[in-house]
């Protein structure tokens, strides 16, 4: 079997217990009949259980995902989510706090020994620049550009994350911001870090929101909405603007339609019932609600992105240690390291997309800079 792995890794410029960084290292020859058995799954699971390493993880992913020979691999299991999601909502309201609590609450000291000062744990925006403070910074001036926000205008941001955009805008821009979040640590944190400002953080899922807004903007959000929900999340963002409103989307997408989750392993560990959706996804669920104004798509910004992120997280394990073990660590770095890989190998894309609900009168113009 490792003969037959060899010769399949082989077309990705992969060797077995090769000398070059990209190489995979094994440690237990069971690994083979588990990533045969359990497809990319098997992959990570048997990488956090030490079963094989690798120096450049992000690179080893690259090369296998860039032909796409993980796809050769997909585990039988795999049926299974596809029924459990086309016949249940796995975003449903119930649902959603899962991934609060298994991701965004693991304690805010690990994002902030891992992310920029600003706390995004979004992809930055690295045009013309080597820092990830600045290019978080460039990122939200780059979201309030395309905003076009002005004094007093009304915001709702759907999500929020840890508060910083919203903070961002009402400072910078004199706009009164609404946030829905459920993640009660990133709540806590946002309302500390927007004391004294026109932002109200409020601790509730983003079905709930009310009001009329001059803007809405939902950044690493529509992740987390998935595919049955999407024409909700649209009517919600419609039914909240005003007639001369602008919606902006900043997610993670693929590039095929599907109605199961991007990655089982990513599920299990990191965002339970994440659904990454896809341009047909998206457009079909905005047609008939939304002119369509900009389409921006910059994924390989998440690549460097995640590669900080990493950095910053490898050299703060000593910090982080006495609360996690080396298992979280492996899987962390799995994590980050995987999906580096991927938006390299455009796998998987990272897109802005502007949408107003009544079409801009004169026209859009796309920012880039």
């Amino acid at each position: 079997m490792e003969q037959k792995f060899n010769k399949i890794l082989s077309l990705a410029d992969v060797q077995i217990n090769g000398s070059r960084p990209w190489d995979i290292q094994i440690h237990n020859k069971k690994v083979f009949a588990r990533i045969l058995k359990e497809g990319s799954f098997g992959l990570g699971e048997s990488y956090v259980d030490e079963w094989w390493s690798c120096e450049a993880l992000d690179q080893l992913i690259y090369k296998i995902t860039r032909i796409g020979l993980h796809e050769r691999f997909e585990a039988p299991f795999k049926l299974f989510k596809f029924l459990q999601h086309k016949f249940a909502n796995m975003q449903s309201k119930k649902r959603s706090t899962q991934v609060t609590k298994h991701h965004y609450d693991l304690g805010n000291e690990l994002f902030e020994l891992m992310l920029d000062k600003e706390m995004q744990y979004t992809c930055a925006y690295w045009k013309d620049n080597d820092t990830l403070d600045k290019a978080q910074e460039n990122k939200m001036q780059l979201i309030c550009d395309k905003l076009q926000l002005k004094p007093g205008m009304q915001v709702l941001d759907l999500g929020g994350g840890f508060g910083t955009l919203a903070r961002y805008i009402a400072r910078k821009y004199k706009c009164k911001v609404v946030v829905y979040n459920i993640s009660s640590e990133q709540v806590q944190y946002s309302q500390k870090i927007c004391e004294g400002l026109p932002v109200t953080i409020v601790n509730a899922d983003y079905r709930d929101a009310q009001g009329i807004y001059d803007r809405v903007v939902a950044v690493g959000f529509c992740e987390h909405v998935g595919y049955k929900n999407f024409r909700a999340m649209m009517e919600l963002a419609h039914r909240t603007l005003n007639n001369e409103g602008l919606f902006l989307i900043q997610t993670i997408g693929r590039n095929t339609s599907l109605q199961i989750p991007y990655d089982a392993w990513i599920q299990k560990y990191i965002f339970p019932h994440g659904h990454l959706p896809s341009i047909q996804q998206l457009s079909k669920s905005a047609e008939g609600l939304f002119v369509m104004e900009d389409w921006h798509s910059f994924g390989q910004h998440y690549d460097k992105t995640l590669m900080a992120w990493n950095e910053n997280f490898t050299k703060n394990w000593s910090k982080l240690s006495t609360r996690y073990d080396q298992r979280f660590y492996r899987i962390w770095r799995f994590y980050l390291l995987a999906c580096a890989g991927a938006f390299r190998s455009r796998d998987i894309n990272l897109w802005q997309i502007v949408l107003s609900k009544g079409g801009i009168h004169g026209g859009y113009d796309s920012i880039r800079w």
